[in-house]
Order: structure tokens, then sequence, then C-alpha cells
């Protein structure tokens, strides 16, 4: 079957519910055992079935269930963000004394809980250009090397790494590789490229509607599931059943929405590539853009979530177009329904291993479902107010 099929069916067992269509919500800390033995049989298997509400119950199953069926990967731990997600691989992966290697373009909370949390646990980060070759990244990869860290596309930058000569080269010197793949959520298949450890932060694209934080780690062997099962129960990141039940509700839409994101945002950068105040637009799945044949080669389709570099502008037109925008709100995150759009630049953006010196301003837009033509008008009166009041533009 097609995955978007599938995702109708992934983690679904009616007949395990009286015949719902979606799985009840189980709500649940303290279970119940008849015996001493049957106490002492879930001690010793706590991952096992409904053990303890933090370990999981049916709901958060169920999630789990379907997230590593559109992933492709053996088993998902669900977790309470994407960030957790992230933070509890690393740390359950990681010890003092090894070395992370991490793309340049990572999302911002990631690099600050390497430089900082991992650092103090005396866990040494080395960040690398995005676009790096794998002879590049050979270079890099040493006897302390455990794990590689991918994002591609970054998440406020754009750029696009060569996925499958990465975690070939990081195999070759025995370091896992794990990615953030929520800008991929369907489009691209992690496990199909090599790649051991998926990331989603659900709280996007799965959940969908802006109204539940939610992550997930899929991973492709059991052996390294209970390993990070563990490190996570160690943790007591667990995902609230409600938050769980949301993210099942949002997966069964997700493939219609993310077409609808992705035919959006594909008709925004090519009319936002033919505008005067726009220098560049940063969309792998524009043909402009550098990693467009990455782009065309490893993923099967796009979301609505889109980059633009301004020519120069002064701040007075560019307060102007921001806070004027009717449907593009000033808002973090990315992948509910609604439309959003944040600067990407000084603070927003660090590089160490790398230079990122945009010609102008940098936005970041996500493209949600609101008519093309009313963003693309949205848009324009935007451009109407910036160049009205910017000194470089027309009076």
């Amino acid at each position: 079957m097609k995955k978007e099929t599938r995702i109708l069916d992934a983690g679904r067992r009616p007949v395990l519910s009286e015949g719902a269509v979606n799985p009840p919500v189980w709500r649940a800390s303290t279970v119940l055992h008849p015996t001493l033995a049957a106490l002492e049989h879930a001690i010793h298997t706590p991952f096992e079935g409904l053990r303890y509400g933090r370990f999981g119950t049916p709901t958060v199953y169920a999630l789990e269930e379907a997230i590593a069926e559109i992933e492709g990967g053996a088993r998902t731990i669900a977790t309470c963000s994407g960030l957790a997600a992230i933070t509890g691989t690393l740390t359950a992966l990681l010890q003092a004394g090894d070395h992370l290697l991490v793309t340049d373009a990572v999302y911002q909370p990631t690099r600050t809980f390497c430089d900082t949390v991992l650092a103090r646990l005396g866990i040494t980060t080395t960040y690398f250009d995005p676009v790096l070759g794998p002879e590049g990244l050979r270079a890099l990869l040493g006897p302390a090397t455990r794990l590689v860290f991918l994002e591609s596309p970054g998440s406020l930058t754009f750029e696009m790494s060569d996925i499958p000569a990465l975690t070939a080269a990081a195999h070759g010197a025995d370091a896992l590789v794990a990615i953030d793949n929520t800008w991929g959520v369907l489009s691209f298949q992690p496990f199909r490229h090599g790649v051991d450890i998926s990331i989603q932060a659900c709280t996007k694209y799965i959940v969908g509607h802006a109204d539940a934080m939610l992550g997930a780690v899929t991973v492709s062997d059991l052996d390294l599931w209970h390993r990070l099962k563990t490190g996570f129960a160690a943790f007591g990141a667990c995902p609230g059943s409600e938050e769980a039940a949301l993210g099942l509700r949002g997966l069964r839409t997700l493939a219609v929405r993310l077409a609808r994101h992705g035919e959006t945002a594909k008709r925004l950068t090519e009319w936002l590539a033919a505008r005067p105040e726009v220098a560049r637009v940063l969309y792998p799945a524009h043909p402009g853009d550098p990693g467009f044949d990455l782009w065309r080669r490893d993923f099967s389709g796009a979301c609505g979530l889109f980059g633009v570099i301004l020519k120069p502008v002064e701040r007075p037109g560019l307060e102007a177009m921001l806070n004027g925008f009717r449907h593009f709100k000033l808002g973090f995150s990315w992948g509910g329904f609604e439309s959003l759009v944040i600067p990407a630049w000084g603070g927003a953006v660090k590089r160490t291993a790398t230079r990122w010196t945009p010609e102008g301003p940098a936005l970041r837009f996500h493209a949600g479902l609101e008519a093309a033509d009313d963003l693309i008008a949205d848009l324009e009166d935007g451009f109407s107010r910036l160049s009205s009041l910017d000194i470089n533009g027309p009076a």
C-alpha cells in the first residue's frame, strides 16, 4: 500500500476498542497486578505491555506504532516534545569522553544543549558545514566519535546535505547517524538512506493544529530502541495520553495537509523569486535552490516551510511589512494550519564551522492552509508597506 493509505490504518485496532474508529484516550498512572508473580514480572519487563503510565499507555503505543510505520523504522519512542526527543537521544547514546559531530545548520536549541549540558558532561561537539561531502566528514571522524547528527534541510537556512553519502562515511567509522526529519516528515524515508535514528518534532506537522507538544524517536533496530527507551525512561520523559491522541488525529490527515502546504509553498516561492525586493529564496524544492538536485533525488515531496533573503532594507520598512500582515502571523514553531513568519538573522542563526551572511534581512515563512491567492495578496501588501517606508526604496 502507498503511504497515504498506510497512514490511515497505522496504529488502529478497532477490535480492541469495540469497533471505535479511533483508539480511546487511556489516562493511566498506576496499573494493578493480580498477583505477586505478575508484579515481579512487570518489574523485570517495564517496557512490555501496560506497566506504568510513564512508560506508555495504549494510546501512546498506538501513536508509536503509527509513526514507526510511516517512517519505515523498527520501533518508535514518543516523548513530550521535539526537543525532548533530541536531547533524550543525545544523552542516551553519549557519555563522558565521547565526540559528537553536528551539522552547523542545526536547530538552535539543539546547539544550545550540545554547548551547555553535553559540554558539562564531558562530551565534545564539533560542528561541520551542512554541505560538506563524505571526504570532509571522514576527516572529522575520530576514534571517540559516536554519533553524527544531521538536519536536512536546516530549519532556518535550508541547506541540503548528501545524507546517504554522509551516512556511509559515518558508518565506516562505526558512528551512528541521527537526523531531525521534521521537514521531511512524510517525504523523506530516512532508513532507506542508511540513517539509524529519525527524530520528529510531532508538535509541527504530525499534530498539525498548533495545540499540542509532542516528539518521537524512531530507530532502525530493536537493540537501539531498548538502549534509547532505557535512557528516556530514566529521565521520566513521556507524552501525555491527550497529546498522543491529538498526534494520532493529526496523522490521519497528514498526507493531504502536506500536499496542500507544499503546493502553496511552491506558488509562493515562485512568486517571491520574481519580486525585485527579494535577493534569494531558500527552499530545496525550488529549482533555483542549491540543494534542489539532492532534494529531487532523495525526497518525494516538500512541505510549507521556506526562507527568503530580502535585499538590504531599513528597519522601519521591515517592521511595517511584518507588523501589518493579515495572514502571516509572527510566531514560533510551524507545521500547523496557520501561516507564520519570523526573522532569521542575528542571534537566531549561530554558526561556528561556517559563515552565514545573507545580503539583507532573512525571513522564515510557513505556508499554512489559507488560499494561496490570499497569501500572495498579503505578501504584496507587505512589500508595498516596506517600499513606502524604506529609504533605499521607492517613496
